[in-house]
């Protein structure tokens, strides 16, 4: 997990190399072509949370309605959805979930475009698809899926931003000189030890919760789901929207809460839910380009942080997953398990 980890500055700069954004591109022009008039998104797992920012993407930048599929409306309930003029697209770093490469096909027969954006371009559900982009992740050793989400976060951004260009699906001159300035903010981000600092903080910890809005909520969810993979510890990850509305009953000084703060319009509207997670006395650990601390803090109670880069808040779930992941794996060695081998878990899920 340790070297998956190490490896995404390399893949962020692999993705973006012209023999790998030129098949982008053309998926992305290959869309425009077809204009769509919503789009649907269909993963498992860590990809689910891939595919969530990616809605965010599209409802936000493209001006298209989008919404994640329920596999199992269509595999286990014979469900046959009208998706002319749909766009589907399937988000598998295996590619090989028997449910998700039903749904690519079912939408194509029923009239939708179909993409799969995969680490397995030879996969089933690549097949299926009439599009596919390759996420060159390249070989994952940990079964807790790292590198190849922020690949995937990485190309669906490209995706999309490939697509609000039209024409010929290239990005911008700015757009690409902003990404093309990842990989070096990936690797500062890597070389900071706080989160691996940090991770005796919460070795005894019963329960944890994650947060976010706007962007940065599919960061909290996958967050979420690295501390449940790793650690075994059980985490719940909720917008914080939605965490005052009776969740934040729960937060008092034995419940960890992870927020992740960006300096955006989700980074701004998160500061009240810092405020009443402060009033309640929460152990609060803030992740971002907003993190301040203060803003949490009782007044016994410190809260940490985490101060990442301040990029456009489209671009921050690609740094601010990078301490979330580093922190799992530590928390993971300090709890006595042992991260690259979770019991009960595989590899590649296969789901109906």
């Amino acid at each position: 997990m340790a070297a998956d980890i190490a490896e995404q500055p390399g893949g962020y700069a692999r993705l973006l190399q012209r023999d790998h954004a030129g098949p982008i591109a053309e998926v992305a022009a290959a869309i425009v072509r077809r204009q769509p008039r919503h789009v649907v998104f269909t993963a498992r797992g860590t990809s689910d949370h891939a595919a969530l920012y990616a809605a965010y993407l599209t409802e936000i930048r493209l001006g298209l309605p989008a919404g994640l599929a329920s596999p199992s409306a269509i595999t286990l309930f014979g469900a046959r959805p009208d998706l002319r003029d749909a766009l589907v697209v399937g988000v598998s770093q295996s590619g090989g979930s028997p449910d998700l490469a039903e749904v690519l096909r079912v939408a194509r027969d029923q009239g939708a475009l179909t993409v799969a954006v995969t680490n397995t371009p030879d996969s089933a559900l690549a097949t299926a698809a009439e599009l596919t982009v390759d996420i060159a992740a390249g070989h994952e050793r940990a079964v807790a899926a790292t590198k190849t989400y922020t690949a995937q976060l990485l190309a669906l951004l490209m995706l999309v931003e490939g697509v609000r260009a039209g024409g010929d699906g290239a990005l911008p001159a700015a757009e690409r000189a902003a990404l093309d300035a990842l990989p070096g903010l990936a690797e500062r981000v890597l070389a900071d030890p706080t989160a691996t600092d940090l991770a005796p903080r919460y070795r005894f910890a019963a329960q944890l919760v994650t947060t976010g809005r706007g962007y940065a909520y599919p960061t909290a969810r996958e967050t979420a789901l690295k501390l449940m993979e790793t650690s075994y510890l059980p985490a719940l990850a909720f917008s914080g929207a939605d965490l005052l509305h009776g969740p934040l009953a729960m937060a008092d000084p034995d419940v960890p809460v992870i927020a992740v703060v960006g300096s955006g319009p989700g980074g701004a509207a998160m500061r009240d839910v810092l405020r009443r997670l402060g009033e309640r006395r929460a152990d609060v650990l803030v992740i971002g380009a907003g993190a301040d601390p203060a803003g949490a803090a009782a007044a016994d109670r410190p809260a940490a942080a985490i101060t990442l880069p301040d990029v456009d808040e489209r671009y921050a779930p690609l740094l601010d997953i990078l301490p979330a992941q580093r922190l799992a794996l530590a928390l993971a060695v300090a709890r006595g398990e042992d991260p690259d081998a979770p019991r009960g878990l595989a590899k590649v899920t296969a789901t109906r």
